[in-house]
């Protein structure tokens, strides 16, 4: 079962702004949720997000 975190976390893992994660959302880069006024974001789409985002870099070093 996937896990959820809050905006806060993962813009501590990712090492951005909560802004920032917030226009992911809006932009459809992250799926997450909405509580009340609160986003839920979904583990395996942040683990997407960091693997597509690794690949492009990696296919820009060769």
């Amino acid at each position: 079962m996937d896990e959820y975190l809050k905006v806060n976390e993962v813009a501590k893992r990712l090492k951005v702004s909560r802004k920032t994660i917030s226009r992911y959302i809006k932009a459809g880069k992250l799926k997450a949720f909405c509580i009340g006024t609160q986003y839920r974001i979904f583990e395996s789409s942040l683990n997407a997000l960091v693997v597509k985002t690794t690949k492009k870099g990696s296919d820009i070093d060769e």
